[in-house]
């Protein structure tokens, strides 16, 4: 199934080559998303493991797929007249900061926010034509498929600790190295080296996307890389340049 949202440095595009990556199914009870985003990997299978985490440091994220698992009918029913609109998107901008928001009434907030910014940057308005309605229907399927699974709102290095064992499989997509700024939630350049000596760590395996830079290689020449490509998805036109990246795992 497809995720529900989109967001920056998703991997809807390459989600069956890092499948491909992962793996025999029977190796691992345990499936761990460090840096969870729109679920990509998540949500492409229907049952990773025994026990699966999904994490994010955002905390609007975070609340808004707790919403979505635990209250999906009085999130539907909240975003019940949204239409792609450039004045709901900017007065969803305005209001998701307002004191005394009920944890659906800011998630619906953010849920727009997501759904018609360009980009997923969740500030500018993205002129699009986007059937909102059919968004709306899928969170039920979605609330189902995340019946089962624990989502944390927690540090990296602390959801590493917590859930390591020699059965888990920890797939991270961290923030690219230079690409930062980006995204919406702070990540260092220092974190980057606190992410390898963290995951250099842990007894369990782990499968890592990145950018393809000379700098990342150079943290992780320790490790398996396998290069890959995507199209890059925010040019505009039909042919897209390709983007390059990297996996790397323990294993």
């Amino acid at each position: 199934m497809n995720s529900f949202i989109s967001w920056i440095g998703g991997k809807k595009l390459l989600r069956k080559r890092i499948l491909e990556e992962f793996p025999e199914q029977e190796i691992y009870n345990r499936y761990i998303e460090v840096f969870g985003g729109a679920g990509w990997m998540l949500f492409s299978s229907d049952r990773h493991a025994k026990m699966e985490v999904y994490n994010d440091v955002n905390g609007n994220l975070i609340n808004l797929f707790k919403c979505t698992k635990y209250h999906p009918e009085a999130l539907q029913k909240e975003l019940e007249y949204t239409l792609m609109s450039r004045e709901q998107f900017f007065d969803a901008k305005e209001q998701i900061d307002t004191r005394g928001l009920t944890d659906i009434q800011k998630a619906a907030r953010f849920y727009i926010l997501i759904k018609e910014s360009f980009g997923t940057d969740l500030r500018s308005f993205g002129v699009r034509p986007k059937n909102i309605e059919n968004a709306i229907d899928y969170i039920s399927t979605v609330s189902k498929r995340l019946n089962n699974v624990v989502i944390e709102n927690q540090d990296f290095e602390r959801i590493l600790k917590t859930y390591d064992k020699k059965d888990a499989l920890f797939y991270l997509d961290p923030p690219y190295y230079e690409t930062e700024k980006y995204y919406p939630d702070k990540f260092m350049p220092e974190d980057h080296i606190r992410l390898r000596d963290a995951i250099g760590r842990i007894k369990g395996k782990f499968l890592l996307s990145y950018n393809d830079c000379g700098y990342v290689r150079e943290l992780y020449s320790d490790y398996n890389i396998i290069e890959v490509e995507r199209s890059h998805n925010l040019v505009q036109g039909d042919k897209k340049p390709k983007y390059k990246e990297l996996l790397i795992k323990n294993y």
